[in-house]
């Protein structure tokens, strides 16, 4: 299947800047030699799937709390290097790790279905379109006449058709620039376009931080189709069927771990800075506290991943031929391992 159906290259880029070595993971994932009179320990490695930013807060947190060591759990965080962190789970060279519903889709189409999602990392799509305020773009419709910044991928320039049509705009007036953002601000700023895709958790956020005026509207709340899970945790499907209890014990240590961020994003904040002191500690603050309300959101608790939804985005793809092999709209999730 085509690379071009994920946003890869552009959440990579509106992740912060920052680094984490990746480490040889060969013999992750295993227990310890018999004999060992030490508890037992499972040493997992888990894959981010950029740089490290709010949507891993939990995990962070869940690693300086000690709740994975609670947990019997000696768990190491990297970064993918050339391999993709679907790569990574697939294959089984990380056990668990950070990934998205639509590049779970993409790895299915093009045949690597090692891996399932086993939890929502945010309970809802927070991505849509942002532009200058003084454009008073407030809708889709108001994309008409104005640049997009584009990636050129194929759902990409779906997912802005459907809410620019659906909205009772036309698609067609919407004027596409070629372009890959590092910082929308900057760009808007530079005049190289009016509105951009963003992630309200992080460049809306951005754009406080920085006071610059500027409306969002989000592709929920034109679509409810596009409220798919974005991110996701991952796990290796043989690591799973070979220790479930381990799995089990890492979203529990990881729920722990979001269920700080949610009721203290400050302490999170700080959790997060410390690990990463590369990052922008007021970004960092101000993404924390919009996320705090968002990881669980109006779910009954921090994780679930619904039948309905899931479904109805990869049939979605099905429907708009943005996958070369149809997907089997029910694979690819489970919440076996997700305790309530």
């Amino acid at each position: 299947m085509n690379k071009n159906l994920t946003r890869r290259s552009f959440v990579a880029s509106s992740a912060a800047a920052a680094s984490i070595a990746l480490a040889a993971c060969g013999n992750s994932g295993s227990k310890p030699a018999e004999g060992n009179t030490e508890p037992e320990t499972y040493q997992i490695t888990f894959c981010l799937d950029y740089t490290p930013n709010t949507n891993h807060t939990g995990i962070y947190v869940a690693q300086k709390q000690g709740f994975f060591a609670e947990e019997g759990l000696d768990v190491e965080i990297v970064q993918p290097a050339e391999d993709t962190a679907e790569t990574m789970l697939g294959t089984g060279q990380a056990q668990l790790g950070i990934s998205y519903q639509d590049y779970l889709a993409n790895a299915y189409a093009g045949g690597n279905t090692g891996f399932t999602a086993v939890a929502a990392v945010i309970q809802h799509n927070t991505s849509g379109i942002m532009s200058p305020k003084e454009l008073g773009v407030t809708s889709a419709k108001g994309m008409e006449g104005l640049r997009y910044a584009t990636w050129e991928m194929p759902v990409e320039q779906a997912t802005v058709k459907q809410v620019v049509e659906k909205d009772g705009g036309d698609f067609s007036k919407v004027k596409l620039v070629p372009y890959t953002v590092d910082d929308e601000i900057a760009g808007f700023k530079a005049d190289l376009f009016d509105t951009v895709w963003v992630y309200e958790g992080w460049a809306v956020q951005n754009a406080i931080v920085q006071d610059y005026p500027a409306n969002y509207f989000s592709f929920i709340s034109i679509d409810d189709v596009f409220d798919y899970y974005t991110p996701v945790i991952a796990a290796n499907n043989d690591f799973c069927e070979q220790n479930p209890e381990a799995v089990k014990a890492f979203l529990r240590a990881a729920k722990k771990g979001y269920e700080f961020a949610i009721s203290d994003p400050d302490a999170a904040a700080d959790i997060l800075c410390e690990a990463v002191p590369e990052l922008d500690a007021a970004l960092v603050k101000q993404s924390a506290s919009f996320l705090a309300g968002e990881y669980q959101s109006d779910a009954a608790s921090w994780g679930i991943i619904e039948a309905d939804r899931w479904s109805a985005f990869f049939q979605w793809l099905n429907d708009n031929n943005l996958v070369e092999q149809p997907l089997d709209v029910n694979a690819g999730w489970t919440m076996d391992y997700l305790e309530a």
